[in-house]
């Protein structure tokens, strides 16, 4: 799995975006609205609602991945 950096958007619990580690930040995660939550890789868990594939074809298309989870470490 590729290692991505996770950002959550600090009004609505749970909504975050993964953005590959080696990429660019998107201008939208602004930090006055989102947060730093940490970093996905092959050592750690992933959160439910992660979509390896998903984030992939996310990426390409648009550069991130925006998922949603219930994970408690992610909201």
């Amino acid at each position: 799995m590729q290692s991505y950096n996770v950002f959550c958007l600090k009004s609505v619990r749970g909504l975050c975006c993964a953005v590959p580690e080696t990429s660019a930040v998107p201008r939208f995660l602004k930090a006055d609205r989102w947060t730093f939550d940490g970093k996905l890789d092959q050592a750690g868990r992933v959160p439910s609602g992660f979509d390896g594939q998903a984030a992939q074809t996310g990426v390409r298309f648009n550069g991130f991945y925006l998922f949603q989870t219930t994970d408690i470490r992610f909201s």
